[in-house]
């Protein structure tokens, strides 16, 4: 791709001649090396299995991966006037992150219907989407899980909180989840280091919500910012200094980076009345070489969209003896949360001292509180959550307009039902640069999305209200006169709600189901059709909730992961 270097981890073992040459000596492939890549590598690798992790992009050492300012601006610029990161673009992440961490557009292109965008973010490295994470990690709860079972808008997940509750827990502790305990049963608690402090004027925030709308302020969880150093270049919410790295040091998984997968071949499981996954064939990213993987089970963890392409293409409609699909739901049930961003100054703050930083860890969120129980008499069905950070990126005093206002943003982000008709399908006959058929997204905000946004707005308004503050854009608050015309087309500080994939929370597609009618996948996240074939990472998701779903697909993960290995190493 366009300024990618390729590069050589010496700490990482390399393939030798013979697995390069036959690459069926392995028990587990793992397809993706991310967040949920890592996790699944990690988990099997502990139970004694040989996993080959396959990634399609590129493995990047530290420093070319994170980069540095102004280099990364002078790639940004490069990419956008090329047209290669056109759509990624218009994601604030994007400004922060080197654009090598982002795919080409161009080599990798999808559709969507007119006049209904979908921006897709993504990320081919090793590490894979890890590496942009914003890291906040907040646990779903029953009031989730069980949504459909109350207001019937889609179907609950056949598993809870209490499946969940052991892997969470073993995950904050592995990555150092800072975080305060608030008894929330819409937020279940978690296994926490201490929490960043609020700054003075979140303090005052959270004493005038409290008192005029009877609304809670709470601490972020999820990662400080960390420094990095020479033992860990990497950051903290990477899958390189957490889950995979980990997975790595055991020996027992090698990543074959580069390798771009195109399907799962299937074969008839002898008098079982179920196919089972036997190999992943993939293309090799520079030379476009065919390879095929070997081996009793694969894990899908390439991220939501992703996994959804390699099960469509998977599929008998484009492989002989390929998987079926008795529920009809494989492509189908298409999420993202629905989200909007305001800016706001408070006046007559006291400064932090020190200075507090914007991270998972150094923010705020008010949960949510709405459709919880019966009566609400709202005009939508689920909830959000709003995220939140006042005095915590502030620029110098001679960038403020007024020296002596605390800013600070609030950024919504809700539930957004499962609808049949959003969904990805397979383009026929346009293919992508490795000569593999291109996604066609068609997916759209319905009325109980547009519903939830009005409410989310105006309860931001009275937020901001409430503490005697003011919205504002965000160039009448700073001053950036040469970023003014890019601040006002942002999709993100428009008045209305982003298009779907905005937010890079996508979910759905291969929904996990009580019985192979209703959904893709069983509890433990095996294809009803291929037990030994998982999916675990976002497309198993049968609603979205409102939180971010980062580690309830790690928690996801590692759940099936140990059931997988337990039963491959029994032979069950």
């Amino acid at each position: 791709m366009d300024g990618w270097i390729e590069s050589v981890d010496l700490d990482r073992p390399e393939m030798t001649a013979s697995q390069q040459d036959d690459l069926s000596g392995f028990d587990a492939i793992v397809v993706g090396s991310g967040a949920t890549g890592g996790v699944a590598a990690m988990v099997l690798a502990d139970a004694g299995l040989s996993v080959l992790v396959l990634e399609a992009g590129p493995d990047l050492a530290a420093a070319r991966a994170i980069g540095s300012e102004p280099l990364n601006m002078l790639r940004r610029l490069s990419r956008l006037s090329s047209g290669a990161q056109r759509l990624q673009a218009q994601h604030p992440g994007y400004w922060k992150a080197n654009p090598d961490l982002f795919v080409d557009e161009g080599q990798n292109p999808y559709t969507t219907p007119p006049g209904r965008p979908f921006l897709w973010s993504r990320g081919r490295q090793v590490g894979g989407k890890s590496l942009t994470w914003g890291g906040i990690t907040l646990r779903l709860s029953d009031f989730e899980f069980q949504a459909g079972e109350r207001d019937g808008l889609g179907p609950s997940w056949p598993i809870g909180t209490a499946d969940l509750a052991p892997y969470y827990g073993r995950l904050e502790r592995l990555l150092g989840v800072h975080g305060q305990r608030d008894g929330l049963a819409q937020l279940p608690d978690g296994d926490y280091l201490d929490p960043y402090p609020f700054t003075p004027a979140e303090r005052h925030l959270r004493r005038s919500i409290a008192a005029e709308l009877d609304l809670p302020l709470i601490h972020s969880r999820g990662f400080a910012l960390g420094r990095r150093s020479a033992d860990q270049p990497w950051p903290r919410s990477s899958s390189q200094a957490g889950a995979l790295g980990r997975a790595l040091a055991t020996g027992r998984v090698t990543v074959r980076a580069n390798a771009v997968v195109s399907h799962v071949e299937l074969a008839g499981g002898a008098g079982s009345g179920q196919d089972r996954a036997r190999a992943v064939i993939f293309v090799e990213r520079l030379s476009g070489q065919r390879r095929r993987a070997a081996a009793g089970l694969v894990v899908l963890c390439a991220s939501s969209l992703e996994s959804v392409r390699i099960l469509l293409h998977s599929s008998a409609e484009h492989q002989t003896g390929g998987l079926e699909d008795p529920s009809g739901c494989l492509g189908r049930y298409l999420m993202d949360h629905i989200s909007s961003c305001r800016f706001f100054a408070i006046p007559d703050q006291p400064a932090p001292s020190p200075p507090a930083e914007l991270s998972a860890a150094g923010s705020a969120f008010i949960p949510n509180t709405l459709n919880l129980g019966d009566g609400d008499g709202l005009p939508f069905q689920r909830g959000y959550g709003i995220w939140a950070g006042v005095q915590r990126f502030d620029p110098p005093n001679l960038l403020k307009r007024r020296r002596q206002e605390a800013v600070g943003f609030l950024i919504g982000h809700g539930e957004v039902l499962p609808e049949a008709h959003n969904r990805l399908t397979l383009n026929s006959g346009a293919v992508d640069a490795w000569g593999l058929p291109t996604p066609h997204i068609d997916c759209r905000w319905g009325e109980n999305e547009t519903r939830l946004v009005e409410h989310m707005q105006a309860r931001m308004a009275a937020v901001v209200a409430a503490a005697g503050g003011r919205i504002a854009p965000l160039e009448d608050l700073f001053l950036v006169p040469l970023a003014e015309p890019l601040l006002r087309r942002a999709v993100a500080l428009s008045d209305g709600a982003p298009p779907p994939g905005y937010y890079i929370h996508e979910l759905g597609g291969a929904r996990m189901a009580a019985a192979p009618e209703q959904g893709v996948l069983d509890r433990w996240n095996r294809c009803w059709q291929a037990p030994n074939l998982l999916v675990t990472d976002g497309a198993c998701w049968p609603s979205s909730g409102w939180q971010s779903p980062t580690l309830t697909e790690m928690a996801i993960t590692w759940r099936a992961c140990e059931r997988a290995a337990a039963d491959l190493v029994s032979g069950s």
